[in-house]
């Protein structure tokens, strides 16, 4: 089979949305100006589309024209090291997930434990959010919704009182395991996220669990939010502006 049937086949066995790279063909490395120069007349041919430089994908034909790749597969080498898990998409991606806004911005903000600069994938920006406890497969769903706390002024396209009771109703379908686990977790937040989380718990009675969080912050701190004063019965004790 000559080198261009090879990669054609190859392709066409990527599933649709997939993001590939050079390393995804088995080619001798003196053919490999050879894959280049195919890869670069199928993307011309639009056959296949390029996401950012060596990174290429086989586009999925939607109803009103070609669909990007999801999140996860724009930005999945940057999530594993190996089998280690050291990121987690978290912010817009996951603000939209999870029903607190409709926006899906060209901006892709994934969790790590040590700081690093934002990058530029094509269209998307990818930037990186410190977070302070170990990622792991069983935390990544809490930590995404501790996020979304830690960041409630950020939400696009809502108001904070709406944000607040739909973070509010996915924190109380939480399991009682999950909650512990979402407040030991919460600990390692900065004091406006802890406050807030606190208040949450307290306002459907998961009183021994907020207690954890109380006892953490300085009572000489104030947090302004800007929630209203119906929706936290205790702002007051909270410090909650």
């Amino acid at each position: 089979m000559k080198l261009t049937d090879l990669i054609k086949y190859k392709i066409d066995r990527f599933a649709e949305g997939y993001i590939f790279t050079y390393s995804d063909f088995d080619i001798d490395v003196k053919n490999e100006s050879a894959l280049k120069v195919a890869l670069y007349r199928l993307v011309k041919s639009g056959k296949i589309e390029r996401l950012s430089k060596g990174k290429f994908y086989k586009p999925k034909q939607g109803i009103i024209g070609k669909l990007k790749p999801d999140e996860y597969e724009i930005v999945k080498d940057l999530l594993k090291d190996g089998n280690k898990i050291n990121g987690y998409i978290t912010g817009y991606s996951i603000f939209n997930r999870l029903k607190l806004t409709t926006q899906v911005p060209n901006v892709i903000q994934i969790g790590v434990n040590l700081d690093k600069k934002e990058i530029k994938r094509g269209m998307y920006t990818i930037k990186f959010v410190r977070q302070w406890n170990k990622i792991t497969k069983k935390n990544i769903p809490l930590l995404q919704i501790l996020d979304c706390v830690r960041f409630i002024k950020n939400i696009p396209d809502t108001n904070i009182d709406q944000s607040f009771n739909r973070i509010l109703n996915l924190i109380k379908k939480l399991s009682e395991a999950d909650r512990k686990s979402f407040v030991e977790l919460a600990i390692n937040y900065p004091p406006a996220s802890r406050a807030l989380t606190g208040a949450i718990l307290e306002e459907f009675g998961a009183i021994e669990l907020s207690g954890k969080l109380f006892k953490t912050l300085k009572s000489t701190s104030w947090y302004k939010l800007n929630i209203s004063d119906s929706l936290i019965v205790n702002k007051k004790k909270w410090r909650i502006q």
